[in-house]
């Protein structure tokens, strides 16, 4: 299967520096700067997301390969608006196909964990229901948008949802199908039960969360946000901020060789001096 493809990125990681930069700042003040620099349109609709996203329902993916098919999932997150994914990494890193996910990575927190124990910990705390995927499950997927606080579980491409995370599961889901098929693509599969999930959901996210995502937003999308905010005297950390590059060298007419002594008094037989010798 698929792991080494061009343009991916390790999102979980980049995720992490980007909200330590923020966590310095007065989200506060750095919406009310930037804000100046976007038009209403914009904010309304920053705000309108953001106040549309969910808490209450949220994905798991065990240890996903295809960095295609986890930019799909991460995707379908962001559409049906999911504020968080978890991946549980195990052996390696969540690295995800930026052609893919166009842009999904800037909305949807990605919380790793590197074992099961730590997942399960981290959604039984926020009062997750864990409710597997499986083509045999009692649910069907309308039965998903009735259940309070869901946690969707997905399987790896090849092992499918291992033995200690299966066991952690209340529940299991299905996807009825009536073709030869017995079963969907991870990334397909998510998409329909997340429309089923979701559907109904007001948003749910506490307001000082959503103050947050609006800066964060706003520090993604507006041109030269950390040298607007420099010039404000708010810096931010790097990678995001720090000081401005070195301007390029100019680069002006290449100088002249100096002439040949004489070369300015040759006689009408002398050859003609060319331009560098």
């Amino acid at each position: 299967m698929r792991r080494s493809t061009p343009n991916c990125s390790f999102v979980a990681q980049e995720q992490r520096r980007l909200l330590a930069a923020l966590d310095v700042l007065d989200v506060a003040a750095v919406a009310r700067i930037l804000e100046e620099f976007v038009t209403s349109e914009r904010r309304a609709r920053l705000r309108g997301v953001i106040a549309a996203r969910l808490d209450a329902v949220t994905v798991a993916m065990d240890a996903p390969h295809d960095p295609h098919n986890g930019a799909a999932v991460l995707r379908s997150c962001d559409a049906f608006g999911l504020q968080r994914l978890h991946i549980i990494e195990r052996a390696e890193p969540f690295l995800v196909s930026n052609t893919v996910s166009r842009g999904s990575e800037r909305w949807v927190d990605v919380n790793a964990h590197a074992t099961t124990e730590a997942a399960v910990a981290a959604l039984r705390a926020s009062g997750h229901e864990l409710v597997a995927t499986h083509p045999d499950g009692e649910l069907t997927p309308r039965d998903l948008s009735s259940i309070p606080r869901l946690a969707l579980v997905l399987g790896n491409e090849r092992d499918g949802i291992r033995p200690d995370l299966a066991a952690a599961c209340a529940r299991a889901v299905r996807v009825p199908m009536r073709g030869f098929a017995e079963s969907l693509n991870v990334s397909v599969t998510a998409a329909i039960l997340l429309e089923h999930a979701t559907n109904g959901r007001p948003g749910d996210l506490p307001e000082p969360y959503q103050s947050r995502l609006y800066a964060r937003a706003l520090v993604l999308t507006v041109p030269h946000a950390a040298e607007i905010l420099a010039a404000r005297g708010m810096h931010l950390p790097s990678p995001l901020g720090g000081p401005p590059p070195p301007p390029p060298k100019p680069r002006g007419p290449k100088p002249r060789r100096p002439a040949l002594p004489g070369a300015g008094e040759r006689g009408a037989g002398a050859p003609e001096e060319r331009e560098g010798g």
